[in-house]
């Protein structure tokens, strides 16, 4: 089956009120369509190429750990079936299916939610540079990609598009949301994470560390927005083959970040664009992480 690449969604009179790394956004009233496109961005810049299957997987695992985790904290899901979506996206479905998500609207908190399973990436270079990440004093010694005693939450601030996140420490959370927030973010944070984690090991994938974000309704109550334990929110490794002491093999965007690391990017933009092959073998391996999740299949190109 083939998959067109979509990087831009748009209807006749009625275009996405915003536009994120990845998603096009439609205020619907009391609802909102997210879209996933097959946009990539990477340290916060939205390449110019587009990745087929990636905005399906991203809309598939995340309604996938929706509903498997719906009972640790409520989550804006309504539905991803174009046949639930108001009518001008159902007589576009072309553009819609199978990437598209009705959820309630809600006030995001400016807060990104990260858990850490497994000390990599930016958690690595501060530890290597201070012996701590986000204010958690580490023991020496500790090999990049090890698995830490317990998972820590490591929260960043939310930055604009083009801008990079910071690791922020939990007392700015509290500053930024008050401390009742705070203590809930960092509490589901971790549950989430400790049980999507044990449930993708079973399947053959260590999910190093994920992003979640929450938002609030009218009464303050917290619900999980955003995406759910994507490759795109996460950093997911092979189980079988993991060893520390190095960078790992991944399932995400991570190849594509160390193909830009190794061309010297400097990270700013406009972001070059992807060899062919990078970009079919990010497509499989997206493919590829949703078959091991979910059972579901979609053909790569």
């Amino acid at each position: 089956m083939h998959y067109s690449v979509i990087t831009e969604t748009g209807l006749p009179g009625l275009a996405p009120v915003m536009r994120g790394k990845v998603r096009d956004i439609y205020d619907l009233g009391d609802t909102c369509l997210l879209v996933a496109t097959d946009r990539l961005s990477a340290f916060d810049v939205v390449l110019p190429d587009g990745i087929p299957l990636k905005g399906r997987v991203l809309t598939q695992i995340s309604a996938f750990w929706f509903h498997r985790l719906r009972t640790l904290v409520p989550h804006h899901l309504i539905s991803i079936e174009t046949a639930d979506f108001p009518a001008p996206f159902r007589t576009h479905a072309d553009q819609f299916e199978g990437r598209s998500m009705l959820v309630r609207k809600l006030r995001p908190l400016p807060v990104e939610c990260v858990a850490r399973g497994y000390i990599a990436g930016s958690a690595w270079a501060d530890y290597r540079k201070h012996g701590s990440v986000c204010g958690h004093r580490l023991q020496p010694g500790l090999r990049e990609s090890d698995r830490l005693p317990e998972p820590l939450f490591t929260p960043s601030s939310k930055a604009e598009r083009g801008r990079h996140d910071e690791n922020i420490t939990f007392d700015d959370v509290v500053r930024t949301v008050g401390g009742e927030h705070a203590e809930q973010l960092r509490e589901i944070t971790l549950r989430l994470y400790q049980a999507g984690a044990a449930y993708a090991e079973s399947r053959g994938i260590i999910i190093a560390d994920t992003k979640f974000e929450f938002g609030v309704d009218t009464a303050g109550r917290l619900f999980w927005i955003d995406e759910a334990l994507t490759p795109d929110s996460s950093r997911f490794w092979p189980r079988e083959g993991y060893a520390p002491g190095g960078g790992q093999p991944s399932f995400d965007k991570q190849y594509v970040r160390d193909h830009l690391l190794a061309i010297g990017w400097n990270r700013q933009p406009p972001a070059p664009h992807l060899p062919r092959e990078i970009i079919e073998t990010t497509s499989r391996k997206y493919a590829e992480a949703l078959r091991l999740l979910t059972g579901l299949s979609l053909a790569p190109p």
